[in-house]
């Protein structure tokens, strides 16, 4: 029965390639059992094909050639075990990470379809919120532009990849910009926290309570003119302003280029003032 195959006939029955297999030959992992040195054709037996089995299966489970050449060279149970208690520990962060981004989408994906079905635009309501947790950049942002490059200076501080906060980033416009008039210059970049992925000490939050918002079909720059409906709104209905209001888009140009499905959010955090009540004081629960 034949027993030496050519570094051909073994890629070809390992389904591999001429290139990978000289490749372990010059690191040392799988070196050839005879080269001619007539012609340099380099020839294999079947007592190797375990080995490159347990090659491929090692690379398989995430070790590395070094690892699988350690193992291969020294070879105990004890050792074996080690390595794959330490890659079965690699396999569940990776689960637990892919886990996470999972419900990332699925946020995101409840985030549009709530948006889609909202029917009453450009009228205030009044929300109740519990405490968000945020991440944020204080900077001045006041073109599209410079709110990509904040974006890029919060996901690097945090070491944070675009996947963790899609459709979770929002900006906030200072109470004063508001009560002035300046509805274009923005104060701070944030990122809504879904999960306890950073250590309390890194993390901000959003005012737990009342909210004067409204919904709008368009963006950032659409923004003035509903500034002034909820500014009316607020002062009429005998509330104030306590801090700085939080402007959201949901959906934008990357999602739709259809500019009747842009949908921005704006939300103010307010109280009554002493003494006035009404039926509006009666607001809706959100989370």
């Amino acid at each position: 029965m034949k027993n030496k195959f050519s570094i051909g006939e073994m890629a070809k029955l390992h389904h591999t390639t001429i290139k990978t297999l000289r490749y372990y030959d010059e690191i040392g992992l799988l070196e050839p059992i005879e080269i001619d040195q007539k012609n340099g054709y380099r020839y294999y037996s079947t007592e190797q094909f375990e080995q490159l089995n347990t090659i491929h299966y090692l690379k398989e489970l995430g070790f590395c050639l070094k690892e699988i050449r350690d193992h291969l060279e020294h070879r105990d149970i004890d050792g074996f075990l080690e390595m794959l208690k330490k890659q079965k520990e690699l396999t569940e962060l990776k689960i637990k990470e892919l886990e996470q981004i999972n419900r990332r989408f699925q946020n995101r994906m409840d985030d549009i379809h709530f948006a889609r079905g909202i029917t009453e635009f450009e009228m205030v309501v009044i929300k109740n919120f519990q405490e968000r947790k945020i991440i944020r950049l204080m900077e001045r942002i006041s073109s599209e532009p410079e709110l990509e490059i904040s974006l890029r200076k919060l996901e690097n501080s945090y070491n944070m990849s675009s996947s963790i906060f899609i459709g979770g980033v929002g900006l906030t416009v200072s109470m004063d910009h508001i009560m002035n008039g300046k509805f274009h210059e923005y104060n701070s970049i944030f990122i809504l926290m879904e999960e306890d992925r950073l250590s309390n000490e890194l993390k901000e939050t959003l005012l737990e309570g009342l909210y004067a918002c409204i919904y709008y079909r368009g963006n950032h720059q659409d923004s003035p003119k509903y500034y002034r409906i909820l500014l009316n709104y607020i002062h009429e209905h005998g509330m104030q302003i306590i801090g700085d209001a939080i402007e959201r888009t949901i959906i934008d140009h990357y999602i739709s280029k259809n500019k009747e499905d842009y949908l921005t959010e704006i939300q103010i955090p307010v109280r009554y003032k002493e003494g006035e009540r009404g039926m509006d004081r009666k607001a809706n629960s959100s989370y």
